[in-house]
């Protein structure tokens, strides 16, 4: 029997999801320049307001696409990028707007900012290089805390105030743009930051058995009950989110193989313990396949709904790991996943992803309504096919722009 992760046939049909996804994403451009959420047949919502998250998601995702060599694909991302580079870009007080008409400059934005720049920059699109400079220069001014090692989270719209919320999610999003803009730029200093960020999270999640505490106070001390009132956040929710832990999981493989990381053990480990606290926690624990969104602190499940990017950064992780160790443990659990996508989450008759399914696997729209952007889905067709460094684009570009996919 062939191991998936490995299979040239496995990754023939990688390859042609990737590109039917990307089929069903491209209504996402704004004539006016960024990318529209979309709904589930892939046409924008209407009087859905732009965001800089979806624009930069979508210029990350086209603009891989565009290295594969795939018609149109770079048109979508020129567009998507035509969003970051005006009207979503505050010219008076700078950085971007979370959303056309919202006041506020959050972290998490500014992280996917910094990651579709780079993109875009291996790409060759046009204003790329412009706006990772830009990009780069605001997150290290207003995001990046030298002190702590971290990013803080959450400005007024002129960066005059800063909220004492702190988030590992923003975080957790900044060491993957970070990782890529390294391995676009070759400067290896995003690298050292990612390392502080990924030696925090590690260090905290292994005190609390490998559950990752999300919410914290100004001085980065955990606040367990944060959003207790609101479990199912979109990205704020109350307790362990599983997806998290996979997806910190490969973050750390990632870490691991960046230039200069020798001493990688501690990633490694840390990866592989918090992918087993993941799994036990949160895969097919009340009596259906899936993964429950989040849990308390002993592990019990709080919100069992299905989401689409669990279920993909699980694929991703297990990609990862099989990846350095060859344990074909992982390569049945990358398996057994795609497996549950196919029957589950695949939407076979209008494309893409359901991103929501209920604790039956039904699909439901209470948290993501919509089939937003192409963002997790996508990566889990990349991964699999990729070396862990460099980062998506820039191994894109190396390993599978320039030559075909062997079989």
């Amino acid at each position: 029997m062939s191991v998936w992760p490995t299979s040239p046939a496995h990754h023939r049909w990688l390859d042609q999801h990737s590109r039917d996804l990307l089929a069903f994403g491209r209504r996402t451009a704004d004539p006016e320049g960024g990318a529209r959420w979309l709904d589930g047949r892939g046409d924008p919502v209407p009087g859905r307001p732009l965001t800089a998250l979806i624009s930069a998601r979508m210029t990350h995702v086209y603009g891989i696409g565009a290295l594969l060599g795939v018609p149109g694909a770079g048109l979508v991302a020129q567009q998507a990028l035509a969003g970051l580079t005006g009207r979503l870009r505050d010219t008076t007080h700078g950085g971007w707007f979370s959303e056309l008409g919202q006041e506020g400059k959050s972290c998490y934005d500014h992280a996917f900012v910094l990651l579709a720049a780079s993109t875009a920059v291996r790409a060759g699109l046009p204003g790329a290089a412009e706006l990772l400079a830009g990009a780069e220069e605001t997150f290290l001014a207003r995001f990046w805390d030298e002190q702590a090692g971290m990013c803080v989270d959450t400005w007024d719209t002129a960066f005059t105030t800063l909220d004492d919320y702190r988030g590992i999610n923003a975080n957790m999003h900044s060491v993957e743009a970070m990782l890529s803009v390294a391995s676009v730029t070759g400067n290896r200093a995003w690298i050292e930051r990612a390392l502080r960020i990924c030696r925090f999270v590690t260090t905290t999640a292994e005190a609390h058995e490998w559950r990752i505490p999300e919410h914290y106070d100004a001085q980065w001390r955990p606040r367990p009950d944060y959003n207790s009132d609101k479990p199912a956040d979109q990205f704020k929710p109350y307790g362990a989110t599983i997806g998290h832990g996979l997806e910190w999981s490969r973050l750390l493989m990632h870490a691991a193989y960046a230039p200069g990381v020798t001493a990688s053990a501690w990633l490694i480990d840390a990866a592989r313990a918090l992918f087993d606290r993941a799994v036990t926690d949160g895969w097919a624990v009340d009596g259906a396949p899936g993964f429950v969104y989040t849990t308390d602190w002993t592990g019990r499940p709080v919100v069992r709904d299905r989401m689409h990017w669990v279920a993909a950064e699980g694929i991703a992780a297990a990609a990862a790991l099989h990846a350095h160790t060859r344990d074909r443990a992982y390569a049945d659990r990358y398996r057994t996943w795609w497996d549950y996508a196919a029957a589950h989450l695949l939407d076979h008759e209008n494309g893409s992803w359901f991103h929501q399914l209920d604790p039956a696997n039904a699909p439901t729209d209470t948290v993501w309504p919509g089939k937003a952007d192409l963002y997790h889905a996508f990566q889990a067709t990349l991964v699999p096919r990729l070396p862990l460094w460099p980062m998506l684009a820039a191994a894109v570009d190396e390993h599978l722009a320039s030559s075909p996919e062997r079989g």
